[in-house]
């Protein structure tokens, strides 16, 4: 059975994608640290040939955006509409059968041993996350051997330091859990210069 990896990805248009370093940093230099880390993650989680990558792109009238003939991914769908919550949901309910893994697309340390391991975490495990220090999360992951609870993603506090606690406690007790890495987005200034300092190769 399949592995899927689901890269959650806006257009890397000047002015749509991450606002608020933007604010910080200018909007044209935004949208190219945006373009670099989004290129480079494709290529990297691609490159393995442990699970298929699709592209889940917003907004859906971007399908066909010129920067995705830049990358390896042929497979893209469009998020649809609705709340984060609603759109995460989507891909678990639509893909192939097997193993579904979703993440973000600015996540610079993420590597495939990131990857693997949660997917190693789903064959004892009906959903994993990825726990981000900022509260909320880079990664969400389920097996798909039953239906997703409905009350997955019901009441969270969006854009808030509970999105991962708010996520948790709205599971069903019988719903097995588990945590992979602690991974971050880049959302500001100072991460950026995080990032600059460990010298990772994505920008």
């Amino acid at each position: 059975m399949k592995r899927h990896l689901v890269i959650f990805a806006r257009a890397p248009q000047a002015g749509r994608v991450k606002r608020r370093l933007a604010t910080e940093i200018g909007t044209m230099e935004a949208a190219r640290f945006y373009r670099r880390i989004l290129g480079e993650q494709i290529r990297r989680m691609t490159r393995d040939p442990r699970w298929t990558v699709w592209l889940s792109v917003t907004p859906d009238t971007a399908l066909r955006h010129p920067a995705w003939h830049l990358v390896p991914v042929t497979r893209r769908k469009p998020q649809r509409q609705g709340d984060l919550g609603r759109r995460m949901k989507l891909p678990f309910a639509t893909l192939p059968p097997g193993p579904v893994v979703l993440v973000g697309s600015d996540i610079p340390a993420l590597r495939a041993s990131h990857i693997a391991r949660a997917f190693a975490l789903l064959g004892r495990h009906d959903l994993v996350f990825g726990p981000a220090r900022d509260g909320g999360f880079w990664l969400v992951g389920a097996r798909r051997v039953r239906p997703l609870p409905r009350s997955l993603f019901a009441d969270v506090r969006w854009s808030t330091p509970s999105v991962l606690a708010d996520t948790l406690a709205g599971l069903p007790r019988h719903i097995a859990t588990a945590l992979a890495d602690t991974l971050d987005d880049v959302d500001d200034a100072e991460a950026l210069r995080n990032v600059t300092a460990q010298n990772l190769p994505s920008f």
